[in-house]
């Protein structure tokens, strides 16, 4: 029942791995960097290499009662390195809280053992899955994971459905190609107000007024608030290398619009064909949707792209250049 649960974004990442997290089971990912970092990689070479370079150290801990078979280990070890990874570091934890059937067990201090085991809430029978690395990575990894063993240990409840609202995204972002600032969804997303000062100093760190609504791991929906200040619409622009003569010349209009008053105005998308998807219990939107397409891109309804005839040609004052 509305209200719905609230996550941020930041929150989401860190506790699911993915900005779409689905809250019906828990094995949250658990962050061992400071951890890690405190004792000085406690024996563990790799782990304190890792937030040398800049990354983290997380894991998941899978309740007693779920162990792996070394056959269950070496698929999730391959579907990790599927996802970009360079592979599964796991543990299980004994009676006493030590460490068997791994190479960890061997070279970590007793001290470090201790405290992951108590912020993992780890307890004896319960398995540890770790990844460390650069932070986009990881989250994806364990995030895969988590949604991954939810299915196969079948944790999900059934019948159950969760919807909560994810707010307070990030409002840039690197890009993967130029490493050039670039909006997260487009350069009108209006800034959280406590962030406006971070546009011209930190402004990776700015949020954005925009939020996905979240129904069992599947964005049903996405909106925002739009800017509708000039003012910081311009420092927006700014922000993202565009000048102001660049500006001027590419959103002249927009900035006009908005300099002559504008109400504070947002909204919101909802996919209906998501819900559908959800409410039918398919597994693929192709099933659902009025006229899916082929993989060419073809629609099986109405042949098109179909062949173009002389008449089609000349009513539209086309000719075809071979």
């Amino acid at each position: 029942h509305p209200p719905f649960p609230r996550i941020t974004w930041h929150d989401a990442m860190r506790k699911f791995g993915t900005d779409k997290p689905d809250m019906r089971f828990g094995l949250e990912i658990v962050d061992l960097t400071d951890t890690v970092r405190r004792h000085d990689g406690g024996g563990l070479a790799m782990m304190k290499e890792a937030i040398d370079s800049g990354g983290i150290v997380e894991c998941i801990a899978l309740p007693p009662g779920n162990l792996l078979s070394r056959k269950d280990a070496e698929r999730l070890e391959a579907r990790v390195k599927e996802m970009g990874g360079k592979g599964l570091a796991r543990a299980k934890v004994g009676e006493s809280g030590e460490w068997s059937q791994t190479p960890l067990a061997k070279r970590i201090s007793p001290e470090m053992r201790k405290e992951i085991n108590l912020i993992a809430q780890a307890e004896s029978g319960s398995m540890l899955l770790f990844q460390l690395g650069p932070t986009a990575r990881v989250h994806t990894i364990l995030g895969g994971l988590r949604t991954h063993l939810a299915k196969e240990l079948e944790l999900i409840p059934a019948g159950e459905w969760n919807l909560l609202w994810v707010t307070d995204f990030p409002l840039f972002e690197l890009s993967e190609e130029s490493g050039e600032l670039v909006a997260c969804h487009h350069p009108f997303t209006h800034p959280h107000p406590d962030d406006l000062d971070l546009l011209e100093s930190r402004p990776l760190e700015a949020r954005a007024l925009a939020y996905d609504l979240v129904l069992n791991g599947v964005e049903v929906g996405g909106g925002s608030i739009r800017i509708h200040d000039p003012e910081i619409q311009a420092r927006a622009f700014s922000a993202l290398g565009i000048g102001e003569e660049d500006a001027r010349d590419k959103f002249g209009f927009l900035l006009d619009a908005l300099g002559y008053g504008t109400p504070p105005h947002g909204g919101i998308a909802l996919g209906l064909d998501r819900l559908v998807m959800l409410i039918t219990g398919s597994t693929s939107i192709r099933d659902v949707i009025p006229f899916p397409k082929t993989t060419r891109g073809q629609c099986l309804m109405s042949g098109a792209p179909s062949e173009i005839s002389d008449r089609q040609l000349e009513e539209l004052h086309l000719r075809l250049k071979t």
